[in-house]
């Protein structure tokens, strides 16, 4: 999904860097629970990448309806760019993993939405701008708040074509508005 939203940010002119949210589960655990190995290309982010970005598009994994623990804890390290502004204004958006469709990929970027709107971020949907999602041929995930997959309860379903598409539509959207504040 990432790639996808990369793909649409290059195509509209913006510069992507993948990053991911710091780990916040032990090797053991992870093992336990048959996580795939992270992508040492993809670098940890912080808040201060967070700073730098002229736009954030958050790729979100969800457990039991809302961000995963090391999302928070992504932005529970914010606070430091919260007390001085650092965020408000900065073009915002996620695209977002359940295992189901009933697993929460709306109520996951509902209950992300607080956090910018904490830090004063403005928040970018795709809204149905993005006419894919109008498509009723095949189970396919995202919503007017932005891309989604279903990832399956065992985490192997990789995105179908449909959802990749969305998620291209939402990178080139998101950076087609950030260009547009940056006048």
């Amino acid at each position: 999904m990432a790639g996808a939203v990369a793909k649409g940010v290059e195509s509209a002119g913006g510069k992507v860097t993948i990053m991911r949210a710091p780990e916040t589960l032990s090797e053991e655990v992870l093992k336990k629970m048959g996580a795939p190995p992270k992508n040492t290309d993809h670098k940890e982010a912080t808040p201060a990448d967070l700073a730098a970005a002229d736009a954030i598009i958050f790729g979100i994994p969800t457990r039991f309806g809302m961000a995963a623990a090391q999302m928070k804890a992504l932005m529970d390290h914010t606070g430091g760019l919260w007390m001085k502004g650092a965020l408000v204004g900065k073009p915002a958006s996620m695209f977002v993993s359940t295992a189901t469709q009933g697993g929460g990929q709306e109520t996951t970027a509902l209950t992300f939405v607080t956090q910018l709107v904490h830090h004063g971020m403005v928040y970018v949907p795709i809204g149905y701008a993005c006419k894919k999602l109008f498509e009723m041929g095949e189970v396919h995930g995202g919503s007017p708040y932005g891309a989604g997959t279903f990832a399956g309860p065992d985490g192997s379903r990789q995105p179908s074509q449909i959802e990749l598409e969305i998620a291209e539509f939402q990178g080139s959207h998101v950076t087609a508005f950030a260009k547009k504040l940056m006048k």
